[in-house]
């Protein structure tokens, strides 16, 4: 017997007060779905072209938008450091934005092995 026919038969069997209680947590549960699938982040990066004119700001901003699913505080360092290279040192903004592209990259691969290294786990 198919689940949702066994649920329509245990409702049917129930009082109208329990009927509606099982409705009420029945939506509980399907908003707690819906708030759940929205909070997580996306599996892949999001698709965010990078402008033709773009600040290190502006990169780190749409970077950190393009892969929501990265902790920032493993990008963080990596990120001030290219800030700092652009600010004090000189380093073109474009130069600048190419490493970040990078790191960010690369953290996305790392990302992905730790995923894969907790699905292989007993």
């Amino acid at each position: 017997m198919r689940e949702s026919k066994r649920l329509v038969q245990i409702f049917r069997s129930l009082s109208a007060a329990r009927q509606q209680a099982l409705l009420d947590y029945a939506e509980f549960l399907a908003g707690k779905e819906n708030a759940e699938t929205a909070a997580a982040p996306p599996a892949e990066p999001l698709s965010i072209p990078r402008p033709a004119e773009e600040n290190v700001v502006k990169a780190i901003q749409r970077l950190m938008q393009t892969y929501p699913m990265l902790e920032r505080n493993e990008i963080f360092h990596e990120a001030s450091a290219q800030m700092t290279r652009h600010l004090v040192h000189g380093v073109a903004a474009v130069e600048a934005i190419d490493e970040l592209e990078r790191i960010f990259a690369r953290q996305y691969q790392r990302h992905l092995e730790a995923l894969n290294k907790d699905l292989l786990l007993p």
